[in-house]
């Protein structure tokens, strides 16, 4: 399997983000939450992106690794953008992850292929020590994808999963 690569958006292309952010079949998985924040909508889980945002949002996260790393997974043969995914510090040698596929193309086995891609930047060129995730302990693909890669399970508390991977367990794999 070698259909995926990372793709760092240009500003212009951030419209495929307010696209996905805004589905609310993509962002399903995040609703009913209070992440604290103006534009979450608890009823869909989908968050505002407005254009007039787009701007600081990317010099915030796009350009600054070793701190903060975004991209979009884009498929080799058509280029069509699926999903995003991003790392970013969190503490000293600690960094929190994130991986979203657009609704229409889940189940296609695109999730562990970008989440090993994201992994791979991380580790070898980012230099990160470890990464870690956390959501619901429910979402049974999402584990299973993350196990597959190489993460284990740190703690279950409450209905919430926190797993992890260090550089040299991904070495190991």
């Amino acid at each position: 399997m070698n259909r995926l690569e990372l793709h760092v958006p240009t500003i212009e292309e951030l419209d495929y983000r307010q696209k996905i952010m805004s589905d609310p079949e993509t962002m399903s998985y995040n609703k009913g939450y209070d992440p604290g924040f103006d534009g979450y909508h608890s009823d869909t889980g989908c968050i505002d992106f407005h254009e007039n945002e787009w701007q600081d949002w990317y010099e915030y996260f796009v350009g600054c690794e070793p701190e903060r790393f975004y991209a979009y997974i884009q498929r080799k043969d058509d280029g069509a953008f699926i999903g995003e995914v991003n790392v970013h510090k969190s503490g000293d040698e600690d960094y929190d992850m994130g991986i979203l596929i657009e609704a229409k193309y889940r189940g296609q086995g695109y999730s562990k292929e970008a989440l090993n891609l994201l992994l791979k930047h991380a580790f070898e060129e980012m230099g990160v020590k470890n990464v870690h995730n956390v959501f619901e302990d429910e979402r049974d693909v999402a584990l299973k994808v993350h196990l597959d890669c190489g993460f284990r399970e740190v703690s279950r508390e409450n209905g919430i999963i926190h797993l992890m991977i260090t550089s040299d367990e991904y070495r190991e794999i």
